[in-house]
């Protein structure tokens, strides 16, 4: 029932539709007219706020949940404000303002609307359609951090006091969804480009004083020297912007001078009368060096064809000049280089968090309380689905380059992991399988791969799974494009514009609008047809941004898919990633409702968890700041909810120094894919993908080499983690778990370690402490307080709430276990069907309480959905030194009905180290009941 609550308080309740209340708003700056408050559960508030009178139809795309009718409320009323309470939340409503708060059911605030009234809907037209720009204003507690929002790659984790840019781009994935450390998390229900944080536009240098390398105020000193004759001075000239950003900014590059053929050095001093922290927006393309007062704050490179950008802090005192110095070497005849500023934050807007988004119809959002992370993101699963579960095998290695290019390299590749003995679950083939002309046909090109069913056949007996790159592209030309064309599923300006690919002599191309449902379903039965009808195991999914043509401004890219079947591009931008993956998914599961689904996208967006979706962190670098920015962007993209990441192992983009290297340029490729590796080896999906040089162990180094010992050891402790991984993938599903926990999931107290950017938590025990720096043979590794830390390895313990210096010998990255843990182990294994998990070592480390539930099902079906699962718990007491296994709960086919478990005990002062063959100290044999063993 939807209770009606007018400006006196008077309740009307003569329509049945959804549970929930309509507050009319007197007078309100905000353009508010009315807010509808509707309960999801005790702690989800679904709320919709509009400048008309009639609510908008009630439509989502990322949300599956939008009221339950189930869920108990109460409301009270003043002429000043409503209150709607369930048995765990207050929602206070200014029926003058608009204005919202949010209390626990103490009365404690969790989040309220800033008292300071603002435009919240600004109306717009897009394509013609009347729409509105929609934004909120919050205070920000003491103390209050943000994560979450996708996954971004400028190296922060908590978003405070920072702008984070929701835009769909390769490498970074927006997602409108933030958990905050004060107990509540916020989904914004919107599809548009979107700002989040500090929302205000970045400012071009002149909001600088400039100072030039002279001293002469207004402008930096750009000086041109040839990159062959280094002495040699092509142009010296006065610059007072910076902002080549896009291939439509080329023009602003000296036309008398070949980019390629240049060095640029930016030189002289910046200054403001406004003192505080600024945060410089750098785009870069090629090789950029950054110095502020002779201090080298940015050493980066990136590829021309996918631009990189960071933020670099720069804190300015009133009167006093900071020199800068920037040296830039161009990637090619194209590339890029931007600065922008964003000065100080006002008083008036510190201590707050907003949230922006160019179009909706309504200002609609879920606000999700929750006394943890987990709670929260739980939450956020109830609003947009479950995480299905992925495939067991996909939880093992996944072998990939750009790119094999017969049938005989993927066939080869396979069999030389087999007789070398290196664990592998699965390879993939990228993209060009098909004849150059026909991207978009999804068939295979028979000069190259002669018999593509033979090779998968061949693939599946030897326990290899086979993903394939499909990407939602055509080419004009051929029949399946003029097929799609005549049904109008295809986008048209890309055409109309006459661009083409960067592939042969240059195809002219599109996109079709995965926004139709019937051209979702044509994209599914010509994926049907020509390759899952093989044998396909997974899906890889490129350039679901969707990315038509890389460099391009933003205004370009809505313009090149504009209208969608739904509407404005602008109002739908972002949402494309989400809409791709449900036609994939649905499709399959109709097709075959047995074998789980599995996709891999290059983005994402709130509810992707749903469709057997992960995401991989796009085209980055092979560089080592790339590498430690991934911590980052894995952490923040599980904390939006999803819980199923990878990135490229040894990143994509390659210098051309370690194409053909010289022997120490060799040695740093070897040593980053091995620190990689060691990464890699602990996030929710192990796998190594990047261009030349190819990316097998046995092609980065020799057999004996200490990288190759070293990728293989964490290749092989992967498998042997297995247990443990798969158990808490099935806690994605039984219990909204995320694998890849940032550091505040499981220490909110620790404010040091709520803000680590270089380190986070595999599951609930394993602290991951990436290497990220050349030859670095140690590093500094904080142990967050409330426990004690034990060396994986060694067995050695420490107290927490400490910064050591960790050991990082070549071979190793510092892990530690969190005292009062279990983790399970199992046998040897070469692909994760190889044997089952039986025996199972547990280490136990003790010094505090300890449980852990195994989790297993059939692997490979979706029984478990219909309770064809099974757990069995363990739980060790500290006080009494007991180790007791529960009954197991659930059963599937298959299951082994006896087992053996082995016993590894782990003690403050008796250290054992990480030894799969040592001997144990207990050993129980298990046939489903209940016992119980002292330690």
């Amino acid at each position: 029932m939807l209770l009606y609550i007018n400006v006196n308080g008077q309740v009307k309740d003569d329509v049945q539709t959804t549970s929930g209340i309509e507050i009319p708003i007197q007078h309100s700056a905000s353009g508010i007219k009315k807010i509808k408050l509707q309960p999801v559960s005790d702690q989800i508030i679904h709320v919709t706020a509009i400048a008309t009178d009639k609510f908008p139809d009630d439509k989502s795309l990322m949300a599956v949940k939008l009221s339950d009718a189930a869920v108990k409320f109460t409301t009270t009323n003043s002429p000043d404000q409503v209150t709607l309470s369930t048995s765990s939340l207050k929602v206070e409503v200014s029926t003058k303002t608009g204005l919202i708060t949010y209390r626990d059911a103490n009365g404690k605030v969790l989040l309220a609307q800033t008292k300071t009234e603002g435009l919240s809907l600004i109306p717009k037209v897009f394509n013609g359609e009347p729409s509105y720009q929609v934004s909120q204003l919050f205070d920000a507690q003491e103390n209050e951090a943000y994560y979450g929002l996708g996954q971004h790659q400028q190296g922060l984790v908590n978003y405070s006091g920072r702008r984070v840019d929701l835009v769909q781009y390769n490498t970074e994935i927006g997602v409108p969804f933030f958990v905050s450390n004060k107990g509540y998390g916020l989904l914004w229900d919107n599809y548009s480009i979107t700002r989040a944080g500090d929302i205000r536009d970045y400012q071009p240098l002149t909001a600088l004083k400039l100072f030039s390398k002279e001293g002469d105020e207004g402008w930096l000193t750009a000086t041109y020297t040839s990159k062959t004759e280094p002495g040699k001075a092509l142009l010296k000239q006065p610059i007072s912007e910076l902002s080549i950003n896009w291939l439509t900014d080329q023009h602003k590059f000296p036309s008398d001078i070949k980019m390629q053929d240049a060095v640029v050095h930016y030189e002289g001093a910046v200054g403001s009368e406004l003192e505080g922290l600024y945060q410089l927006q750098l785009k870069y393309a090629g090789y950029i060096k950054v110095w502020f007062d002779d201090k080298l704050v940015a050493d980066f490179w990136r590829q021309a064809w996918n631009s990189g950008s960071a933020i670099l802090d720069l804190e300015l005192k009133k009167g006093k000049k900071t020199k800068i110095k920037i040296e830039w070497i161009p990637d090619g005849g194209e590339s890029y280089l931007g600065l922008t500023c964003l000065p100080p934050l006002p008083e008036s807007l510190k201590n707050t968090f907003a949230l922006s988004s160019e179009s909706g119809a309504s200002i609609n959002y879920y606000f999700i309380g929750g006394a943890s992370a987990d709670q929260v993101i739980s939450g956020y699963r109830t609003v947009t689905g479950k995480a299905v579960l992925m495939p067991k095998w996909a939880m093992g290695f996944w072998q990939s380059r750009e790119r094999y290019k017969t049938q005989d390299e993927i066939l080869s590749t396979v069999k030389e992991f087999r007789d070398r003995k290196i664990p592998l679950d699965n390879i993939v083939l990228d993209w060009s399988y098909w004849k150059q002309p026909e991207w978009g046909s999804q068939q295979f090109d028979p000069a190259r791969f002669a018999d593509p069913d033979g090779m998968i056949k061949s693939l599946h007996k030897q326990n290899v799974n086979l993903m394939i790159s499909v990407w939602p592209k055509f080419n004009k030309g051929f029949d399946i494009y003029d097929k799609l064309n005549k049904e109008n599923f295809l986008y048209k300006r890309n055409i109309a514009d006459g661009r083409v690919d960067w592939i042969g002599k240059g195809y002219s191309n599109t996109f079709y609008d995965a926004f139709n449902p019937k051209a979702r379903t044509a994209f599914w039965d010509l994926m049907n047809k020509r390759l899952y009808s093989k044998g396909i195991d997974a899906w890889w999914m490129d350039a679901t941004e969707p990315d038509m043509h890389s460099n391009l401004p933003v205004e370009i890219r809505k313009d090149l898919m504009n209208p969608t079947y739904v509407g404005s591009s602008t109002t739908y931008f972002n949402a494309f990633p989400l809409v791709n993956a449900k036609g994939i998914y649905e499709g399959q599961r109709k097709v075959n409702n047995e074998n789980r689904v599995f996709i891999l996208t290059r983005s994402a967006y709130a509810g992707l968890q749903r469709y057997a979706a992960a995401a991989w962190s796009g085209d980055i670098a092979s560089r080592w700041e790339d590498m430690k920015t991934q911590i980052g962007a894995g952490v923040n993209f599980s904390l939006s909810g999803m819980p199923y990441w990878t990135m490229d192992i040894g990143g994509f983009s390659v210098e051309k120094r370690y194409e053909k290297p010289n022997k120490e340029d060799l040695e740093e490729w070897r040593e980053l894919n091995a620190r990689w590796y060691q990464f890699g080896a602990f996030v929710p999906l192990f796998r190594v993908h990047g261009q030349f040089p190819f990316r097998e162990i046995y092609n980065i180094a020799p057999e004996g080499h200490p990288a190759y010992k070293s990728m293989l050891y964490y290749n092989k402790l992967r498998y042997r983690l297995m247990p443990y991984i798969y158990s808490i993938a099935g806690n994605t599903y039984q219990h909204d778990y995320t694998m890849m926990r940032g550091l505040m999931m499981d220490f909110p107290q620790d404010l040091k370690a709520a803000n680590l950017s270089d380190a986070f938590l595999f599951g609930p025990s394993l602290l991951i402490n990436p290497v990220y720096k050349y030859k670095d043979r140690n590093r500094e590794v904080y142990l967050p307080s409330g426990q004690g830390w034990y060396d994986l390895y060694t067995g050695k313990y420490f107290n927490g709430g400490q910064t050591i210096k960790a050991d990082a010998p070549y071979e190793k990255m510092p892990v530690y276990v969190k005292e009062g843990s279990i983790v399970p182990t199992g046998p040897e294994l070469q692909y994760t069907s190889e044997k089952p998990a039986d025996p199972i070592t547990l280490f136990v480390y003790t010094g505090k309480d300890a449980s852990f539930s195994l989790y297993e099902d059939e692997g490979t079906n979706y029984n478990y959905e219909k309770g064809a699962f099974a757990t069995i718990d363990f739980n060790y007491d500290e006080k009494t030194k007991t180790l007791a296994v529960a009954d197991r709960k659930g059963s599937f086919k298959g299951m082994l009905e006896n087992r053996t478990f082995k016993i590894v005990v782990i003690t403050p002062k008796s250290a054992r180290v990480l030894d799969f063959n040592q001997k144990v100290n207990h050993t129980i044999t298990y046939n489903g009941k209940a016992t119980t063993i002292k330690l």
